[in-house]
């Protein structure tokens, strides 16, 4: 796509070595865009890289360390040039009960998807003010709508929304545009592997029929894609999920009828044990925290 707005401009994608941001790294590379890959796994970082039709660099990184963001960036500097498109996509999820939740665990969902959001918009944000550039932040239905057995990662996905907003009306006046994208179940590791548990499985199987379909990954990434061509302040995926803004205070009572009248026979099952990290990506995080790296 010759055409493209992306043509030759640096985008950064968080989160990059698999699931939707390998996808949506693709998708902008088929358009023209030089990639610059962040995220911990570099042999797989490499892989997606060396796959893309453009000039692409992986670094890794840990979107929770500010100070290797900033080398990060430094890297994607001298050897790419300077971004005109941040997507802040690295993120991860572990289902279970808050009440007896380990807090180390429970707050590193929350640096991650949340800090770390705050800190790659940080390390980028001069050089997206002197490209007039476009900052992207991947959320969640959770964001819209909190359910039991997650609370730290529906915290923290409520959390990058607000901080959107807040960070959209602080940037705009320098030419600087921030968007968000909504986006459903997609067909990821992360959500592949929340569907071995019986009480995130059948808490999804209780949304209404077109909540529970899950997405082709690379379908997500066309359309994320097609709205960082056009600098939108908000994408969904579907499309039909913009309709919860209208509803979305009714959500919270919902979710307690079902919760009240599920909870305690899946409580009594057993199956209400903390997952650990979902997906590969979880357990990539996992053990590089563990290692330092």
């Amino acid at each position: 796509m010759t055409d493209s707005p992306l043509q030759n401009r640096v985008v950064v994608v968080t989160g990059a070595a698999r699931g939707l941001g390998a996808a949506l790294a693709h998708a902008c590379a088929r358009r023209g865009a030089r990639l610059a890959l962040l995220g911990h796994e570099k042999p797989r970082l490499d892989a997606v890289a060396a796959a893309l039709p453009t000039p692409a660099l992986a670094v890794e990184t840990d979107v929770t360390d500010a100070a290797a963001l900033d080398e990060a960036a430094g890297e994607v500097r001298r050897r790419l040039g300077p971004p005109s498109v941040v997507v802040a996509n690295a993120g991860i999820a572990r289902g279970g009960p808050f009440a007896t939740s380990d807090p180390a665990e429970w707050r590193r969902v929350v640096d991650v998807n949340l800090t770390g959001s705050a800190h790659t918009a940080r390390t980028f944000l001069p050089d997206l003010i002197g490209t007039a550039g476009y900052h992207l932040q991947i959320a969640s239905l959770a964001s819209l709508g909190a359910v039991p057995m997650m609370s730290a990662y529906c915290a923290s996905k409520a959390g990058v929304e607000a901080f959107t907003h807040s960070l959209r009306a602080e940037v705009a006046h320098h030419g600087v545009a921030v968007g968000i994208a909504y986006l459903s179940w997609i067909d990821t590791d992360m959500i592949r592997d929340a569907d071995r548990y019986a009480v995130l499985r059948e808490l999804r199987a209780h949304l209404p029929a077109p909540a529970r379909r899950t997405f082709p990954v690379d379908e997500v990434a066309a359309r994320v894609a097609d709205a960082v061509e056009r600098r939108r302040t908000a994408v969904y995926v579907p499309r039909w999920l913009r309709l919860t803004q209208a509803v979305r205070t009714v959500l919270p009572p919902v979710v307690l009828r079902v919760s009240r009248r599920d909870l305690p026979r899946l409580e009594a099952e057993g199956a209400t044990d903390p997952t650990g990290p979902l997906g590969a990506g979880g357990e990539a995080d996992h053990a590089a925290v563990g290692t330092g790296v």
